[in-house]
């Protein structure tokens, strides 16, 4: 670092062009690199994944996309056998088809089939495919223009509504996935940043983080740009991009620039300042930035496409911030830093008095503030052991509105949510209807049908009903029923319930082993920042509570219903999103880290001037304290402004990210971490000779009697 520091002094004006050019650049590549980003979420290999690419190409429509529903209860006395009923459900149903072109439908009027009739005749549905277009929220934008095709048409006297998971999410508000909403977030979280950093300098030097956060963002993408032409690069890396960036590119200037104030109000020349705090803080950026990079490896590793690029561009975003971190913002603080340090405050050249006041009490009383931490965490990571992974349960995703209606029509009709989510089986070479009435038999099938005019190329569709919601566990239970169930012909299953269980499997087969390994490659890396084997397994191990935690956090708000209710207006979800526990891991354990890193590198240099773990954690404390604070109220700001976008998803997530970097930076960071040690004294820096040279650092360790054995040490 001393040397990368020496060479960017040395180069301030071809190190300030360089990154202009590139700002210049990556500003005007942010439209079409947002336009080379892939709208497909694919599973390839997988049979829901191939029988949906099948359905697509061979019928224009269906596959991953969940169909329209349009949904009509008839009056007391009238039956879909009613006079004029049937005549009436197909006029409507062609309207739908007239306001959608090559959608693909089928209803009790197209096929006669009880299987889209209640059992008391009353209530009856229609299934509306239309064509798959992926991104972030795919179907919505056809669904209200279905609503809008359907205003005012009645059915025997009775409304008719369109439902569906789309037409839910769009009543719920969630846009398009357009860049405006990721505009207006990020906008949003950079204002909080501010008034942040406001706080935390008192000075115009509360502008230089978000400079690096302007500077690194569109750099990001710029570099997935050419990555997105010859790769599917997923158009949700906009968002992940976007905030997580703003989030972890302030705080690695964050912590340089502190760090340069402490070193300048000392006295010294500003470039010594500069050169200072790159030695330490600097050092520290390119660790925390290299774990970020690590936790990532966890999504670059599946054998999913869309998961793979959200691994790429977040591991972009992080090195992207500490090269901006390592040379742009030392020539910065060199040339202007001074006088953007105005008014100027004294309180970095001093360790915080309220958080040495604090770390002095944990330590005091570290039994009780380890034990108290460790059950707070315990009770959510053993929250976190009844997850349930599937989609949010449908009714959790609007309140009101004309789809919250056609849903419990469904299901007060006793049909279910079964019609949101239906499995499709892709038949060749087979009848059809023999192959629906086998379906039919399976337990957890409501119903199967095989419309007539289903068929292409020398294949047919059956369109099966599941009893339960197809995305939940006993939707997922039923489509092992139906795959394991020997039916005449080549059948295969698909359907966006399909795609959805294949995910699972093919994301979380191997997940255990994913942990393990970027486990150990961030003790590896740790053990050479902190030089000791025992701080980095501590840190690792925390980093895995944490996660665990925040997947707790998740479980009892959202899929148990304790406060997202009386926050957001949103029902129970009963599951959680398969997506959503390995992107969290693979984010959290690496943004959480950062804070670690901060903390136990001013840990260790204390302890190597006074050789005191008491000392130690208190001036880590009293020195990081306020840092790691305000860097994770700048994330946790950041996922704020993102939890406000409308979606159930989009909270849950937010609410992972959000409230695992709070829970981190407070119970973690704040209580567990300095207890732990406190507990741990003399061992915390033990490095024997075998390990420092395999990491080719200087060897340490507890004080040795002359038989090698430890001597018992205060702390």
């Amino acid at each position: 670092m001393t040397a990368v520091t020496r060479f960017v002094l040395a180069h301030k004006r071809v190190v300030l062009a360089f990154w202009l050019v590139v700002t210049i650049a990556a500003i005007a590549a942010l439209q079409p690199a947002g336009n080379a980003l892939s709208q497909q979420f694919s599973v390839p290999g997988r049979e829901g994944y191939e029988t949906n690419q099948q359905l697509a190409e061979l019928y224009g429509s269906g596959g991953d996309v969940a169909p329209i529903v349009p949904v009509v209860k008839l009056p007391q006395g009238t039956t879909v056998d009613s006079p004029g009923v049937a005549r009436q459900l197909d006029a409507a149903v062609a309207k739908v088809e007239a306001a959608l072109p090559r959608s693909r439908s089928a209803s009790y009027a197209s096929t006669r089939d009880r299987a889209f009739v209640s059992d008391d005749g009353r209530t009856t549905f229609a299934l509306v495919y239309i064509p798959q277009k992926g991104g972030v929220a795919p179907g919505q934008a056809e669904a209200r223009e279905a609503q809008a095709a359907l205003a005012g048409v009645t059915v025997g006297g009775s409304a008719v509504e369109i439902t569906g998971l789309d037409a839910l999410r769009a009543a719920a508000g969630e846009n398009d996935g357009d860049g405006a909403g990721v505009l207006l977030g990020t906008l949003l979280a950079a204002l909080g940043a501010l008034l942040v950093l406001a706080f935390v300098f008192r000075s115009f030097m509360a502008v230089v983080p978000l400079l690096m956060a302007l500077v690194a963002i569109p750099t990001t993408f710029l570099l997935i740009w050419p990555l997105a032409s010859v790769t599917d690069v997923s158009v949700i890396v906009q968002f992940l991009v976007a905030l997580i960036g703003l989030g972890i590119a302030i705080d690695y200037a964050l912590l340089v620039v502190v760090r340069w104030r402490e070193e300048h109000q000392q006295g010294v020349g500003n470039e010594t300042a500069v050169r200072n705090a790159m030695r330490h803080a600097g050092s520290a950026v390119v660790f925390s930035g290299t774990t970020v990079a690590i936790s990532l490896l966890a999504l670059v590793a599946l054998p999913v496409p869309f998961l793979r690029s959200i691994g790429i561009a977040g591991l972009l975003i992080a090195l992207v911030s500490v090269a901006v971190a390592v040379t742009l913002l030392p020539v910065l603080l060199a040339t202007i830093g001074p006088r953007l340090d105005w008014p100027r405050s004294r309180r970095e050249a001093r360790v915080s008095r309220g958080w040495s006041a604090w770390a002095r009490l944990v330590v005091r009383h570290r039994w009780v503030a380890a034990v108290t931490s460790v059950a707070v965490l315990g009770s959510l990571v053993v929250a976190a052991s009844t997850i349930q992974l599937g989609n949010p349960r449908a009714d959790s995703l609007a309140q009101g509105g004309p789809a919250r209606a056609g849903l419990e029509k469904l299901q007060d009709a006793g049909i279910g949510d079964g019609p949101l989510s239906p499995f499709d089986a892709l038949v060749r070479s087979a009848d059809a209807g023999a192959v629906a009435q086998s379906i039919a038999r399976v337990d957890g099938v409501r119903s199967a049908a095989a419309p007539a005019d289903w068929r292409a190329g020398g294949t047919s569709i059956v369109t099966v009903i599941p009893a339960a919601d197809g995305n939940s566990a006993a939707g997922r239970a039923t489509l092992d029923r139906i795959r394991a169930t020997p039916l005449p012909g080549e059948v295969t299953i698909g359907g966006e319930a399909a795609l959805s269980a294949d995910f699972k499997d093919a994301v979380y087969g191997n997940f255990p082993l994913m942990i393990a390994l970027i486990s150990v490659l961030t003790f590896l890396l740790l053990a050479r920042a902190f030089r000791s084997l025992i701080l980095p397994l501590k840190a690792v191990l925390l980093n895995l509570l944490s996660v665990g935690a925040a997947w707790g956090l998740i479980v009892l708000v959202f899929q148990h219903g304790f406060g997202a209710e009386a926050i957001w207006g949103i029902e129970a979800t009963r599951a959680i999103n398969v997506e959503m526990p390995i992107v969290v891991f693979a984010f959290l354990f690496g943004i959480s880290m950062d804070y670690q890193v901060f903390i136990i590198s001013r840990m260790r240099e204390a302890y190597d001037r006074t050789r005191s773990t008491e000392a130690a954690v208190v001036e880590g404390i009293g020195r990081t304290g306020r840092l790691v604070t305000s860097a994770a109220l700048i994330l946790g700001l950041a996922f704020v402004a993102f939890s406000a976008t409308p979606g159930t998803e989009a909270k849950i997530f937010a609410t992972a990210l959000g409230g695992g970097i709070l829970i981190d930076a407070t119970i973690i960071r704040g209580i567990l971490a300095p207890a732990a040690v406190s507990l741990l004294g003399r061992w915390n820096w033990w490095l024997p000779g075998w390990a420092a040279r395999l990491l080719r650092v200087a060897p340490s360790g507890p004080p040795q009697d002359a038989t090698g054995a430890p001597v018992p040490q205060p702390a």
